[in-house]
């Protein structure tokens, strides 16, 4: 059943443009640890996640994200992760802080939106993303991508378009 979930999610994810190629990854907390997308899987396909457990080494095939998903889980409540790529949420990055929607959708579900530093695959972004989702669902990290969370897949999906649309209606106002 999870890799129709991650498939689903996956279809969205690219039929929004939100991830390209084999970009991005997934995961759902379970049971002693996470399962997660495999290293270079296309998200709209169906494969099976990979079960990487709470505490020791990760199976090879795991996403190299893993250390992030699995420093959120065990600093948050969330229950599912979402990474993806969105152009205009990366661009916003390279030079905001700290980025307020002002669109009404955006200002309302996620007022604020971090943007933490990191590079990817390793302790440093683990340790800056989940200390952002300690307190909400969706950051950026610079130059690379966004991060959301929440108790499902969907909920992380959704906060994830809703960054990017935050960001593309922040550039096409002149405010960004």
């Amino acid at each position: 059943m999870l890799d129709q979930e991650f498939e689903r999610i996956g279809k969205r994810l690219f039929q929004e443009r939100l991830v390209g190629a084999n970009f991005g990854n997934m995961s759902v907390r379970g049971e002693g640890g996470l399962y997660i997308t495999r290293t270079g899987a296309y998200l709209d396909c169906r494969e099976v996640p990979v079960y990487v457990p709470d505490a020791g080494d990760a199976p090879r095939e795991a996403s190299s994200e893993y250390r992030v998903h699995r420093a959120v889980y065990r600093e948050t409540s969330h229950c599912a992760i979402v990474h993806a790529h969105p152009v205009h949420a990366v661009a916003a990055s390279l030079d905001a802080d700290l980025i307020r929607p002002a669109d009404s959708e955006g200002g309302m579900l996620c007022p604020t939106i971090s943007v933490v530093t990191g590079s990817p695959g390793t302790d440093e972004i683990a340790e800056n993303v989940a200390a952002a989702l300690r307190d909400g669902h969706i950051v950026i990290v610079r130059g690379h991508g966004t991060f959301a969370a929440g108790e499902t897949m969907d909920e992380a999906y959704i906060y994830t378009s809703i960054a990017e649309y935050a960001c593309r209606i922040l550039f096409l106002s002149g405010r960004l």
